[in-house]
């Protein structure tokens, strides 16, 4: 929904379809003027561009496929790269976009997007690149930019008629005029910020610690170096251990509390090393219960690693494993 003017002439401001923001931002980038400098690229960045956006172009050229991706800081100086190669018009066209709704963002994805640019110099040209373009913005009352994928597919260049008119008896001029100015719509300005991105966009950290505390260049490579290798030295933190719960012991039968007495037994005669369950030897303590002391390290008849014979109060043997 657009603005909505009342009866008195004004006008109330209400939650603007994502399209209708890729409109504002054509009508501020034809307000821009030849005085226009970096303060006022950086507003419009911040007007248009959430603090931590990206902007992303993938085309392809002759030596390969190229994918570009920069930061909030690098933003404005992409859009005045346009202006810089020639460029005095810039709008983009959005036909048949589809948008998704989420918790805290609103995608817009428009298969039929169209950058158009018309050109001064080096002759007057207009170039419309045609490409995928994918916009999330955020879902507030600012309805900024969060993330900015432009997928470029072809481009075509127009030249008046009335230019090949005038320079129709001049074959270099024709030529000239034959020949593009751009490659896959993008200037030549644009294309070399971009490539320097690739070195820019690293250097952002270096950028933002010489700003804050005015350390001069070296020192500030020196402290990012030192504290990446801290990060790669560093042990990884230990992970906490939850505490082990006892559990209570079950006292199926005799025997069972006969082994248990005899542990305590034997642990009690001050041995330091704890000694095997299939080496201890059955106390007589207990009456009536005694025990044939043949329990060996070897596997007995089922495979079990002890084996042995008691004597049950009853008089009757009874084998163990």
């Amino acid at each position: 929904m657009l603005q909505q003017c009342d009866c008195q002439g004004r006008h109330t401001p209400y939650m603007v379809q994502p399209e209708y923001r890729i409109y504002e931002m054509n009508k501020r980038l034809q307000s821009r003027t030849e005085d226009s400098d970096n303060l006022w690229w950086d507003a419009f960045a911040t007007e248009f561009f959430e603090d931590d956006a990206t902007l992303t172009l993938s085309f392809c050229l002759e030596d390969g496929p190229k994918r570009y991706t920069i930061g909030r800081t690098l933003i404005p100086r992409y859009f005045s790269t346009v202006f810089e190669g020639g460029v005095t018009d810039l709008y983009y066209i959005l036909k048949h976009s589809k948008e998704s709704y989420h918790n805290s963002s609103i995608t817009v994805d428009c298969d039929q997007c169209a950058m158009v640019t018309q050109h001064g110099k080096p002759m007057f040209t207009k170039v419309c690149t045609e490409g995928r373009l994918i916009l999330e913005f955020t879902f507030d009352d600012l309805m900024r930019i969060k993330t900015w994928h432009f997928t470029i597919r072809q481009y075509r260049e127009l030249v008046p008629r009335s230019i090949l008119a005038m320079h129709a008896q001049d074959p270099q001029v024709l030529d000239q005029l034959s020949k593009n100015i751009t490659r896959m719509g993008l200037t030549n300005f644009t294309l070399n910020y971009l490539r320097l991105c690739v070195i820019l966009e690293p250097m952002q950290e270096l950028m933002s610690r010489h700003k804050t505390y005015n350390l001069s260049p070296r020192d500030c490579l020196k402290t990012c170096l030192f504290q990446k290798w801290q990060r790669m030295v560093a042990p990884p933190a230990e992970p906490t251990r939850q505490p082990t719960t006892k559990r209570r012991k079950r006292k199926n039968s005799t025997s069972s509390t006969s082994n248990s007495s005899a542990g305590n037994t034997t642990n009690s005669t001050g041995s330091k090393k704890k000694t095997p369950a299939a080496n201890l030897s059955l106390s007589s303590q207990v009456p009536g219960l005694g025990a044939i002391p043949n329990c060996s390290l070897n596997p007995g008849r089922d495979g079990d690693l002890c084996h042995s014979t008691a004597v049950t109060p009853s008089g009757q043997f009874k084998e163990k494993h």
